[in-house]
């Protein structure tokens, strides 16, 4: 998924991680409420229209300008359910992607990905895909003909420096349900609950589907060296006693080793993120994560040339007088030119080939008038 905004802004850490303590609330959409095991932070999410008036809307909780990170993970839109025939479902174009992972993960509907790397799939509900960027990926996304209702969330992470170069890809899983009393989880990323995912993340990262009855306490056994965010998508739900907002997340930091989550007088349904603090500073403008307002401003202008909608720069492969038309759409020969480089080393085409007769791809918006900030 892409981020839809028309004027992205770089979400920049205001206040230290560290400062939680009970009664001290945080601006920019966290407040910090005493938990029964410590402070835990409150992550409120805000309205992100995908589309036109008719158009899906998603509710965006992470980032936040006090929170920018859990873990690794640096983006969660949940959305729906959502009446397709009302709102058209998600009709997102081919757009890029840069140094991060996204995570798709359903309850309800049926979306088709298609990537510049070659990879056509189907997300179905309780099945998870991870598209590995790399050093540059393109997709889309298309909820299917036959989805009359779709539900779902969307998620990013961030890699770590050393890996956020690689090859790009699509990994798939179908995680078995793990039951107990009074609740059912499946573990689609990480180790939880006794079940590890084989799905390959950078670094250590945690990603499960819960399903609590009405009134379940659930005790969760969890890394102590990792912070972790419960979202709340139906249901009455609390984390150590504080009660979470319809989409918002409870964040815990590291320390514990167990978290109580509790349903209300609902059955209630959450996703449970966390992993290891990344513990370096990214730039994340639109749908590229860096570590410069220079490599943002590098790439941005990389898919815009392949795209077609600016003419190439003097360090592009391709031919000066070329706009219009995105590479492999069939509006130029480009085969002499795969496997070429731009000069400071990325591969041609930076963001790959796509096949021809597919909608239009999206125009990257314009960069702020200031420098990119790192946060984290």
């Amino acid at each position: 998924m892409t981020n839809p905004e028309k004027n992205p802004q770089p979400t920049v850490c205001t206040n230290h991680p560290d400062r939680s303590a009970a009664g001290t609330g945080l601006s920019n959409g966290v407040a910090v409420a005493a938990g029964e095991n410590g402070p835990v932070e409150i992550l409120e999410p805000r309205a992100v229209p995908l589309g036109g008036p008719r158009g899906m809307t998603v509710q965006r909780t992470l980032p936040q300008k006090a929170r920018s990170l859990i873990g690794a993970w640096c983006f969660l839109d949940a959305y729906g359910p959502d009446d397709v025939a009302a709102t058209g479902g998600m009709k997102v174009a081919r757009h890029p992607h840069t140094g991060l992972a996204t995570v798709s993960w359903l309850f309800e509907g049926h979306i088709d990905h298609i990537d510049s790397a070659g990879n056509w799939a189907t997300v179905r509900p309780g099945e998870v895909d991870l598209m590995n960027a790399g050093r540059g990926i393109t997709h889309s996304e298309f909820s299917t003909a036959d989805t009359t209702v779709l539900h779902g969330v969307q998620l990013w992470h961030a890699f770590p420096d050393a890996d956020r170069f690689g090859e790009p890809g699509l990994d798939s899983h179908r995680p078995e349900p793990v039951t107990g009393e009074g609740f059912s989880a499946r573990v689609f990323l990480g180790s939880l609950l006794g079940v590890t995912s084989p799905v390959a993340t950078r670094l250590p990262l945690t990603g499960v589907e819960l399903h609590l009855e009405p009134g379940t306490p659930l005790e969760v056994e969890v890394p102590a060296d990792h912070e972790h965010g419960l979202l709340r998508v139906t249901g009455p739900l609390a984390l150590d006693g504080v009660g979470i907002p319809r989409h918002g997340i409870a964040y815990t930091a590291p320390g514990r080793a167990t978290l109580r989550i509790t349903a209300g007088d609902e059955p209630a349904l959450a996703v449970l993120i966390g992993g290891q603090p990344l513990n370096e500073q990214i730039v994340m403008w639109w749908n590229f994560v860096g570590r410069s307002h220079e490599e943002i401003e590098t790439w941005r202008r990389a898919y815009m040339e392949e795209m077609g909608f600016t003419a190439p720069s003097a360090d592009s492969p391709l031919p000066a007088d070329r706009v219009g038309g995105s590479v492999a759409t069939g509006a130029f020969e480009v085969d002499e030119l795969l496997g070429s480089s731009y000069d400071d080393g990325r591969p041609f085409p930076q963001f790959g080939t796509f096949p021809p007769g597919q909608p239009a791809p999206l125009p990257a918006p314009e960069l702020p008038n200031t420098t990119l900030r790192a946060r984290g």
